[in-house]
């Protein structure tokens, strides 16, 4: 018994129909890249609040009161409010997807600031251009965007009358190596004009120019501020360059507040900060803060 077979042949014009057809299904069957991996971080800013959108961490954002303040040089031994440069911010825009947002600070004396915030895969990033466009030097010396934790650290107000609580999910490097510095340190300072609270001053900074909280007598030894979250899933940290200090406040806050050092008329300045929003792993944290801050 023979088989025989029965090999179908296509012209030129029906071969390129099949092509389209299958291309036309592959694409429709392809997710985008935002189905397939949406982005984890959005933004939000909004009466002085920067809101960092997270749906995988404790309480679903981070708020930062963006900005707090700006402040002269001089402001450790000196009472708060003859320190502050009042400013006004503006949000100038912000990207569709919620992934960019960019504001500007406007100080009394002239200077404004432009603060280009983007969110990325491990946390957020910050670009700000400082600019005097006056004919008179600028005093600002630094500023401070305030971060609140209590939420992130599982110890916010609604589940402990404790406002310090959050202390001891908190770390700062002091002690030249890379394991965490959990709060509060040894030594940790008690006194100064304004109590409680713990300040760290970088080595390149006066220690007369900071916050007047207690000032601890080592300085970081790398600039990164941060804390765990309540699940012990997350690490959250902050960083600047130039920086000024690092600082746990009194609201249920960590601070690393960013350094101007004054602006001469018509002088330009360039500062950038991170915000990591990542996996409880130390050694990966200071892996990636080492490399996009290799001078610190």
């Amino acid at each position: 018994m023979t088989t025989s077979s029965r090999v179908l042949r296509f012209g030129p014009h029906t071969a390129l129909a099949l092509l389209l057809i299958v291309c036309i299904f592959a694409a429709i069957g392809e997710p985008t890249q935002s189905e397939e991996r949406p982005h984890p971080i959005t933004l939000a800013w909004e009466n002085d609040i920067l809101t960092i959108h997270h749906s995988g961490i404790p309480g679903g954002k981070i708020d930062t009161w963006y900005l707090e303040a700006y402040c002269r040089a001089g402001s450790t031994d000196r009472k708060w409010e003859d320190s502050l440069i009042s400013h006004e911010t503006e949000l100038l825009s912000i990207h569709e997807e919620r992934t960019v947002l960019k504001l500007r600070c406007t100080l009394s004396d002239g200077v404004t600031i432009d603060h280009v915030i983007r969110a990325v895969p491990d946390g957020v990033t910050l670009d700000l251009v400082a600019r005097n466009p006056g004919n008179t030097a600028s005093l600002v010396h630094w500023a401070q965007p305030c971060t609140r934790v209590g939420t992130f650290t599982g110890t916010g107000s609604s589940v402990t009358n404790d406002k310090y609580a959050y202390l001891k999910r908190s770390f700062i490097f002091q002690d030249r190596d890379e394991e965490p510095d959990f709060m509060p340190t040894t030594p940790w300072a008690m006194e100064a004009r304004y109590v409680p609270g713990q300040v760290w001053c970088p080595s390149d900074v006066p220690r007369a120019d900071v916050n007047p909280r207690p000032l601890n007598p080592k300085s970081p030894s790398l600039g990164l501020i941060g804390c765990v979250s309540g699940d012990e899933k997350w690490i959250l940290a902050m960083a600047w360059e130039p920086y000024q200090e690092l600082f746990q406040g009194v609201i249920r806050c960590l601070h690393s507040d960013f350094r101007i050092g004054g602006l001469a008329p018509g002088e330009e300045k360039r500062i950038r900060g991170r915000f990591y929003l990542v996996p409880n792993d130390f050694p990966s944290l200071v892996a990636r803060y080492k490399k996009e801050f290799p001078d610190r």
